[in-house]
Order: C-alpha cells, then sequence, then structure tokens
C-alpha cells in the first residue's frame, strides 16, 4: 500500500467537522455558499480569492459575520503556482473553483481562459500531488457537453467545445482525470448544471429577468427564449460539492449535480414574473452574443450518478429557490445591476 493510499484511508470518514479544506475561487457565487455551508459543517476553511488593490472579498462579504469570523481568507491568484503551493500545504480537502465563468466575454479572451481555466486547474492538481492531499473535487460545467444530442445528459455524453470557455473547462476535466489516471490523485469532478440563487451575478438569466422586473421596467429585455436549462439551487449544489468532498471511495468519478427538470427561458421568465407580481412583455433583442454555431439550446441533467454514489439530490424546489432568490434581489438592491444578459 502507498504511502498516499494509507493517508486516505486513514483520512476519509463521512464528515467535515475539524477537517482543513480550502476552496479556490471563494469570492464567487458557489463558492461562497460552499464557504458557508463548510464553516456550518464544522470544518476549518481556508478560502482562496484573487488578488486586487480593492480589500474587498466579493461575495464572503454577504456571509453573517459569525460565520465570516471563522474563515481564513488568502488572496493570490491560481496562475501562480508558488502561491497555490502555499495555499494548498496541510489541506485534507480541496474544493478547485476558480474560473472565469462569463461565456460571452471567453469569445473575445479567449488567452485569459486558458491561462485561468486551464492553467489554473494544472497548478492545483499538481499543488495537490506535492502535497499529497487525500481529496481534490474539481469544478466542470454543463457547457462542457454543448446542445444535448440526447437527453437526459449523463456522465457518458460526449463533450464538444462550443465556446471558449467550454473548451477550457474540457481541457481543465482531462488533466484532473490525467491526474487520476497517470499518477493516482484522488480527484473527484463535480459538473453542476445551472446553479440559481441569492449572491448569482446579475449578468446571470435570473437576476437580469428579476432585476428588471423589481426595477419597475416596461418590458423584458432578453436574448432567445427557446433554450432550454436544468437549475439547481445553490444551496443543492454546495451540498453535492461537500458530498463529493467527503464520500469515499469515488477517486476518478464525474459526476452531474441536476434536477433532471428542464425550463425555457421563456417559461422562467413567467415564473418570475408570477413571484414578483408583475406582468409585461417581452422583448426579444436581436443582436446575439453567442455566435449561431456556439449556442446550446439544450441541458438536462441525468443525476442518477450522484443520487446513487453521493447520496446527493436536490432539496429546493425551482419555485422556492426563485422565491428565495427574489427575496435576497429585494433586499440587496445595490445587487440589482442590470447586466445585458443574452442566452
Amino acid at each position: 500500500m502507498t504511502g498516499l493510499s494509507s493517508r486516505i484511508l486513514v483520512w476519509i470518514e463521512l464528515h467535515m467537522r475539524g477537517k482543513k479544506v480550502l476552496i479556490t475561487g471563494a469570492a464567487g457565487f458557489i463558492p461562497s455558499h460552499l464557504c458557508e455551508a463548510l464553516v456550518r459543517d464544522g470544518a476549518r476553511v481556508r478560502a482562496f480569492v484573487h488578488y486586487d488593490s480593492r480589500p474587498t472579498f466579493g461575495n464572503l462579504e454577504y456571509l453573517d459575520p459569525e460565520i465570516a469570523d471563522e474563515i481564513e481568507v488568502v488572496s493570490g491568484d491560481v496562475q501562480d503556482s508558488f502561491f497555490v503551493r502555499t495555499a494548498v500545504k496541510d489541506c485534507e480537502v480541496v474544493f478547485h473553483l476558480a474560473a472565469l465563468i462569463g461565456i460571452p466575454f471567453s469569445y473575445t479572451a479567449p488567452e485569459a481562459y486558458v491561462r485561468t481555466n486551464v492553467l489554473g486547474t494544472l497548478n492545483v492538481l499538481q499543488a495537490c500531488r506535492d502535497a499529497q492531499t487525500p481529496r481534490i473535487v474539481h469544478t466542470s460545467t454543463s457547457e462542457v457537453y454543448g446542445t444535448a444530442r440526447y437527453v437526459p445528459i449523463d456522465e457518458e455524453h460526449p463533450l464538444q467545445g462550443q465556446s471558449p470557455y467550454s473548451a477550457s473547462k474540457i481541457a481543465a476535466d482531462k488533466l484532473a482525470e490525467s491526474y487520476f489516471l497517470s499518477f493516482g490523485l484522488p480527484v473527484v469532478t463535480v459538473r453542476p448544471f445551472n446553479t440559481f440563487g441569492p449572491r448569482q451575478s446579475a449578468r446571470a438569466v435570473i437576476p437580469t429577468i428579476a432585476g428588471q422586473l423589481l426595477a419597475g421596467a416596461d418590458a423584458l429585455r432578453l436574448g432567445s427564449l427557446d433554450p432550454i436549462r436544468d437549475l439547481t439551487f445553490v444551496t443543492d449544489t454546495a451540498r453535492g460539492f461537500i458530498q463529493a468532498g467527503k464520500v469515499p471511495g469515488i477517486e476518478g468519478g464525474v459526476f452531474n449535480l441536476g434536477t433532471g427538470h428542464g425550463i425555457t427561458i421563456g417559461e422562467l421568465a413567467e415564473r418570475l414574473m408570477a413571484i414578483t407580481g408583475r406582468d409585461v412583455p417581452i422583448e426579444c433583442e436581436e443582436q446575439r452574443i453567442r455566435p449561431e454555431g456556439s449556442e446550446v439550446m439544450r441541458l438536462i441533467a441525468s443525476a442518477d450518478c450522484a443520487f446513487k454514489e453521493l447520496k446527493w439530490k436536490p432539496e429546493v424546489s425551482l419555485d422556492q429557490g426563485l422565491e428565495k432568490t427574489v427575496k435576497f434581489l429585494r433586499e440587496r438592491p445595490e445587487h440589482l445591476k442590470h447586466g445585458r444578459y443574452t442566452v
């Protein structure tokens, strides 16, 4: 038995209490909820945020003070292999969520996505290999599948890079796979479908629709209403990550996180109008951000592997999640900056 294997066997327990964990990209939407959930589970959380000249910590600033005070925040860049090694040191679980995720920007700045999403992932994997980290949870995305060839989409579905963003994530996924197969690195890949909830960027579709409605817009200005998305509330997604970080014997696995139910953007707008109590016309803009060949029309998850292996299922319904999101946006008007969203 190798030293790494023995460490894994000693380490693995079905809880997080007392474990030292690192979350990269911690200032982001999903990572901030993951940090919060891990603190509540009793983990010792180190939050890796992207360094910039402003003394802010992004979505971590929304956390209750008693939660925030339990988090060790470190500022750096996943492109810096030296800093990544320092951040990974002594951690028992590394949740790697740092990434550039805005699809439209990837069309104009693809190199930035390669540097952050590919090189950054390589740095995390190598640092974890050097440190003999017992578990790494790597973040993928449903965008790696492209437009569905069949639904629901399972983990065996072909990968298709329909945008520079999705191509960079496919490359990162394959690096994680290679480190498992080549070096036995105990990495687990989590592939969330469309996650939504409080703190999500105002450029995403749900905050954009809700923001326009709450701001009193006389019409909703959107892109295509036809794409179908599988929407999971953010606390459910965070639970899926935690399960991927603690369930034994799943190293090398890839797990979709989704509900198995799809909704069109047009239907989503109708739901949000009902929740906000506003009924306005929808104006579809002709100008497209996504090139025609890049359009991903249908994403519906098969999460059977997560149900079986991770013992994970969504608990928050779509309407419950939308109500929680609208409540957050009502209470946090500073978050209502209308990103011009086009699916």
